[in-house]
C-alpha cells in the first residue's frame, strides 16, 4: 500500500508533467513526421517532373534512415551531455533548414544527397524525445506516456495528407510546382518551433518550475525507486554488450519497415487504387492515419494499466500483418482502404508498449547509448521497407508482393517479442 496521499500525490504531479510536457513534444513530433513522409505526397508530382522511377523514389525516400543511422548515438550521447533544450532545438533548426532545401531537388543524386542529409540533420530527435520522457515518467507510466506522444505519427499522416494535397494545388504560383510549395511550407515550422524550444522545454526535473519544490523532490524520488530493472543496464558498454539490446533492435527493425513502407507509398497506392487527384488522396490518405492514432493510445494505455508488454507488441503486430495481407489481395478501393486503416492500426498500437521495454531495461549512460541504438538499427528498416516496395513494383508492376514482405516481416517481429525478455542479457 502507498503512503497516505501517495497516489493523490503521484496523479497531481504526473497530471502536471503531462500537461505541460506530452502536447508540446506531441506537435514537435507531428512536425518531424510530416517532414519525413511528405516527400511520398511531392512523389504524386515530382516523380513525373523529374522522371523518377519506382526503385529511385524508394531509394531517395529511405537514403533518410541511412543518414540517421550513422549519426543516431552520437547525437543521443551529445544530448545527454549538453541537456535536451538545446539539442532539441539544434535538431529542429537544422532538420527545417534541410527540408525546405528539398524545394531544389534537381534529379536523383540531388535527392539523395538531400534526403540523406536530412537525416543526419535529425538524427537523435525520436530517440532523444523517449530518452526524455524517461527523465519524467516512471516506468509504470511510460507507455501511455509514448504513445500519447507517438499520436504524432498518425496525426501527422491526418493532418498532412489533406495539407499536402491542398499544397500541391498551389502548382505554377510565383513560378514553383506545387510539390516544392510542399516542402517550403512544411518545413518551416521545424525552424520556428526550435526556436521556441528554447525558451520552453526545462532540461529535467530539476529545472521544473512548473512544479513545486516538494513536486520536484517527489519525481525524484520515484524515479530513483525504479531502479534499473532485473537484468537492466546502465552503463555504456553493457548496453552495447546486450543481446537483448540488439534483439530489440532488430525486432524494432521489422516493425519500422513495416512503418514507413506503408507510410512513403501510401499516397501512390491510394491513387493507384481510386484514380483520384492530389487533394481527394491527401484527404483518403488521412483515413488509416485517424484509425492508428485512436489505436495507439488504448493500446498503451492498456499496457499500461495491465503492465503487460510483449504480447501487446506481438498481438499488434499480427493485426498489422492481417492488415497488409488483405490490402494486398484487395481489389475494390474501399475494401483496400479498410484493410490499410487495419494495417495502420496494428503498426501504431505496436510502437507504444514496445519502447516501455527498452526504457525500463536501460537507465543512466546506457539508455543515451542503447536507446538510440535499438533506434539506429530500427530505422534501418525505414531504408529497406520503402525500397523494396519500390524494388518489387519495378519487379512486377504492383503493390502486392511488398506489401507481402512487410506483412512477413510483421509476423517475425511478433514472434521475437515473445521470446525477447527470456534472452540473456
Amino acid at each position: 500500500m502507498p503512503p497516505p496521499g501517495e497516489e493523490t500525490l503521484e496523479q497531481a504531479v504526473l497530471s502536471k508533467v503531462s500537461r505541460r510536457l506530452i502536447p508540446f513534444m506531441f506537435v514537435l513530433y507531428v512536425v518531424a513526421y510530416l517532414d519525413r513522409i511528405n516527400v511520398g505526397f511531392a512523389a504524386l508530382q515530382m516523380q513525373d517532373d523529374l522522371g523518377f522511377d519506382a526503385a529511385v523514389y524508394g531509394l531517395g525516400a529511405g537514403i533518410f534512415f541511412l543518414g540517421y543511422f550513422a549519426f543516431e548515438i552520437p547525437s543521443n550521447l551529445a544530448m545527454a551531455r549538453v541537456g535536451a533544450r538545446v539539442w532539441i532545438a539544434r535538431i529542429m533548426l537544422s532538420w527545417g533548414v534541410v527540408s525546405m532545401a528539398m524545394a531544389t531537388v534537381a534529379g536523383p543524386w540531388s535527392f539523395y544527397v538531400l534526403r540523406f542529409v536530412l537525416g543526419v540533420a535529425e538524427a537523435g530527435f525520436f530517440p532523444g524525445m523517449i530518452l526524455y520522457l524517461t527523465y519524467w515518467f516512471p516506468a509504470a507510466a511510460r507507455a501511455r506516456a509514448i504513445a500519447r506522444f507517438m499520436t504524432g505519427t498518425a496525426i501527422a499522416g491526418v493532418v498532412g495528407g489533406p495539407l499536402s494535397g491542398l499544397l500541391l494545388g498551389l502548382d505554377g504560383l510565383g513560378g514553383w510546382r506545387g510539390w516544392q510549395w510542399l516542402f517550403v511550407v512544411e518545413g518551416l515550422p521545424a525552424v520556428l518551433l526550435g526556436a521556441v524550444v528554447l525558451f520552453y522545454l526545462p532540461d529535467g526535473p530539476a529545472d521544473a518550475t512548473f512544479l513545486s519544490p516538494a513536486e520536484r523532490a517527489w519525481l525524484a524520488r520515484r524515479l530513483a525507486a525504479d531502479g534499473p530493472a532485473a537484468g537492466g543496464h546502465t552503463t555504456l558498454r553493457a548496453a552495447l554488450g546486450s543481446g537483448r539490446v540488439w534483439l530489440l533492435g532488430l525486432l524494432y527493425f521489422l516493425v519500422v519497415q513495416s512503418f514507413y513502407g506503408v507510410s512513403l507509398w501510401l499516397p501512390q497506392i491510394v491513387q493507384r487504387l481510386s484514380g483520384a487527384g492530389d487533394v481527394a488522396v491527401g484527404v483518403v490518405a488521412a483515413v488509416p492515419y485517424v484509425v492508428a492514432a485512436v489505436g495507439m493510445v488504448i493500446a498503451g494505455a492498456h499496457s499500461d494499466r495491465t503492465g503487460e508488454r510483449r504480447w501487446h507488441v506481438a498481438v499488434a503486430a499480427a493485426v498489422g500483418a492481417i492488415g497488409l495481407v488483405g490490402a494486398a489481395r484487395a481489389s475494390a478501393p474501399a475494401a483496400a482502404l479498410a484493410a490499410l486503416s487495419v494495417s495502420a492500426l496494428g503498426i501504431w498500437s505496436a510502437l507504444g508498449p514496445f519502447w516501455a521495454l527498452p526504457t525500463t531495461l536501460l537507465h543512466g549512460t546506457a539508455a543515451a547509448a542503447g536507446i538510440a541504438l535499438v533506434n539506429s538499427l530500427g530505422n534501418l528498416g525505414g531504408f529497406v521497407g520503402p525500397y523494396a516496395i519500390g524494388l518489387l513494383r519495378e519487379a512486377t508492376g504492383g503493390f502486392a508482393a511488398g506489401l507481402d514482405a512487410l506483412a512477413g516481416g510483421l509476423v517475425a517481429a511478433g514472434a521475437l517479442a515473445l521470446v525477447v525478455g527470456r534472452v540473456e542479457k
